[in-house]
């Protein structure tokens, strides 16, 4: 059965009248505003135990959504329940904002409010939503270097909301750096690479606090920075840092996001073999040894296109997110 529906004025006309408004969107969604009037009750709150919301089944009930289409399938399982007399308000919240019609906010101190309003975007993902946006936000990632790859990887992280980034890089900014590491500026020749990249991280995203660790990762102390990260992002651009790296995040049990760039040519994998052993492999058993110096010079050497490490850098982000929030199907045993 078709199910009528009504526009944003006639549904306030009605719901002066005597008629239900129930808001079926979720908590984040109504932050920004709903109808004044409106009853609160979660789409699937309401699909799972309608008697319990809305006593009365000969009542006039009009579901109002975002823009009018959840509302409509609400609204197919309630007339399916026996509520003859249910509606779908047409444009949802957005139309009923357009026409100019009433709108209350929930009183939200100023924290609530801005995880609201900066990750709206996330929160309306259903494999995100709010619970996944507070997982990345109690997550904990280490990233091996604050340059090339670092960069971008550093950047969407902070600005997916990762709550805690431990960058570790114990060089400086250069002039040569800033034609691929875009963490950096001008101003920021001669200083460390990890406070340049705390600076501008707290400036996108100031609720991710940014650990700036200025130390070359050694065999000494690898195993004291992989203390409580949830994920390892080599950013690394030397074998040795690699193979550290690797041997640590097995031993320790933590995801190793790979990436590499030379000239025009990049990978990223994901190596899992600490927790997935005998169904991941790790590092190690992809390049058993590093290949001879000639066949894989440094980028001072060879050169790098500028943008490439920004593709691998945005790939190994997403990686670390995916690991994160379990969603998708990793790069673990794959090879970009």
């Amino acid at each position: 059965m078709d199910i009528p529906t009504l526009s944003p004025g006639q549904a306030r006309e009605r719901q002066q009248h005597g008629a239900i408004l129930v808001d079926i969107r979720q908590p984040h969604e109504r932050a920004a505003g709903q109808a004044e009037g409106a009853l609160a009750i979660d789409r699937a709150e309401l699909e799972a135990d309608p008697g319990r919301h809305l006593p009365d089944m000969d009542a006039e009930v009009l579901l109002v959504c975002q823009l009018g289409r959840r509302s409509l399938d609400a609204a197919r399982v309630l007339h399916a329940a026996g509520y003859a007399r249910v509606r779908s308000v047409e444009g949802g919240t957005e139309g009923w904002i357009r026409q100019g019609l009433p709108v209350v906010r929930p009183d939200l101190d100023a924290d609530q409010a801005d995880f609201l309003e900066r990750y709206s975007r996330h929160l309306r993902l259903p494999e995100v939503g709010l619970d996944g946006q507070r997982r990345l936000e109690a997550a904990r990632v280490l990233l091996a270097g604050a340059g090339g790859l670092g960069s971008p990887a550093a950047f969407y992280l902070a600005a997916a909301g990762v709550g805690d980034l431990r960058l570790v890089d114990d060089d400086t900014v250069e002039r040569s750096n800033l034609q691929r590491q875009i963490l950096h500026t001008e101003q920021a020749i001669g200083s460390a690479k990890v406070e340049s990249a705390r600076e501008r991280l707290s400036a996108l995203n100031p609720r991710t606090r940014v650990e700036a660790v200025a130390q070359r990762i050694t065999s000494a102390n690898v195993e004291a920075l992989l203390d409580g990260v949830d994920v390892v992002i080599d950013g690394s651009d030397n074998f040795p840092l690699r193979y550290l790296l690797n041997d640590a995040c097995v031993k320790l049990g933590k995801p190793l996001v790979y990436g590499a760039v030379q000239r025009f040519t990049g990978q990223a994998s994901v190596f899992d073999a600490g927790r997935l052993r005998g169904r991941c492999p790790c590092y190690r058993c992809l390049f058993p040894q590093p290949p001879p110096p000639q066949f894989a010079p440094s980028c001072d050497e060879a050169g790098v296109f500028g943008v490439l490490p920004g593709i691998v850098g945005l790939l190994q982000a997403t990686e670390a997110i995916k690991l994160l929030l379990g969603i998708g199907q990793p790069l673990a045993g794959r090879l970009l």
